[in-house]
């Protein structure tokens, strides 16, 4: 099993969920965070004063898969996602060794 980390943009959330869901991907959580990459910071005033606005808004989508799965989701992300300019986001995955629902006590492939 994996753990896919999606960093995007918010204006590109509800179009990556109707492509996930067409998929037939249903669990995620979501996460409103802040965060900075390559993206050049923006100068904006402020009551008179210039500042320096270097976090920008960003959406984190954690999905749990299995194994087969994580290219499907991957490809989808991308293509939903990218607009190719910087600060579309980042893809991160990570081996997941256990998943216990805690309701049933299930293990593994069940408990997804």
């Amino acid at each position: 099993m994996k753990k896919i980390e999606a960093i995007i943009r918010p204006s590109k959330l509800e179009t990556l969920k109707a492509a996930l869901n067409a998929l037939e991907v249903r669990g995620m959580t979501v996460y409103n965070v802040m965060g900075r990459g390559l993206q050049k910071d923006v100068k904006q005033f402020y009551r008179g004063q210039e500042i320096s606005v270097d976090l920008f808004p960003k959406v984190k989508v954690e999905i749990i898969c299995r194994d087969h799965w994580l290219e499907r989701i991957i490809d989808v992300i991308l293509k939903e996602c990218s607009s190719g300019q910087l600060g579309d986001g980042k893809i991160f995955v990570y081996p997941i060794e256990d998943i216990i629902r805690i309701s049933s006590g299930e293990r593994g492939d069940a408990a997804l």
